[in-house]
């Protein structure tokens, strides 16, 4: 649609704005070059160079050298109890919880997954009550919703238990996710504890893996998973950028 006016780049980042949040550019697509959006809106493509970089700043774009500017927003997803239902997780044959919240946004979830023994860091150690420095079993993940990265994480799990176990296995192969494949293993999870700090500025590593600037505030996230007898058997670590994240807990008042 032609502007019938000339507008700032407010005006042309506010316009874009309302068409990526409304879908008239899905999650993953690719914006109109800046000579088109300067026809489009009659303006300079100074202007609308300035308006990209404020929705970069919001992370609702990231410019691609050479492939053009790539929509990244997408609905924020609720973090909360319900998610580690076993019908949630299970939900249409997902791999996990994270699998069965990207695919009800009609996007298609990867999973770069790293597997490998490594000494726990003490935080890790204590939260899975074995010794400092003992080698425990590690998932990295790296979360994508069609291209865009989501989350990092990380999940820690006692050798003896997880070792030559599918919890090895370089792939997400597991329905229901780690939960699943630990309840199949005779270690079926009843409790969990969160730690969650709502807003801190990445490292360098982390942005790089989830393609944000190093002003781009994440959300931290540790759950640890508690069998009916009290044993801790998962840690996992979350880092995602805190605009993809709504926390909501549910919890009784005496």
């Amino acid at each position: 649609m032609e502007s019938p006016q000339k507008l700032g780049f407010r005006e042309i980042a506010a316009a874009l704005r309302r068409d990526i949040t409304s879908g008239v550019y899905p999650p993953a697509s690719i914006l109109p070059s800046e000579p088109e959006l300067a026809t489009r809106y009659r303006a300079s493509r100074s202007l609308v160079n300035r308006a990209m970089g404020l929705l970069a700043a919001e992370g609702l774009v990231r410019p691609q050298q050479g492939r053009g500017t790539k929509v990244t927003w997408l609905p924020p997803m609720v973090h909360s109890a319900a998610r580690y239902a076993v019908s949630a997780r299970e939900r249409n044959g997902a791999r996990g919880a994270f699998d069965a919240e990207v695919k009800a946004l009609g996007l298609e979830p990867t999973h770069e997954i790293t597997v490998g023994h490594a000494a726990a860091p003490a935080e890790i150690a204590d939260a899975l009550d074995v010794p400092h420095g003992e080698v425990c079993l590690v998932r990295r993940r790296r979360l994508l919703a069609s291209g865009i990265p989501v989350r990092i994480n990380a999940s820690w799990f006692p050798l003896e238990i997880a070792r030559d176990t599918v919890l090895e296995e370089q792939a997400p192969s597991i329905k229901g996710g780690v939960k699943t494949a630990l309840a199949d293993l005779g270690y079926r999870q009843t409790r969990a504890r969160e730690r969650v700090v709502p807003s801190r500025l990445p490292s360098q590593i982390e942005a790089d893996m989830l393609e944000i600037s190093l002003e781009r505030t994440v959300t931290d996230i540790v759950h640890v998973g508690h069998t009916e007898d009290g044993r801790a058997v998962e840690v996992t670590t979350t880092v995602t950028p805190a605009h993809y994240l709504v926390i909501e807990y549910d919890f009784p008042l005496a």
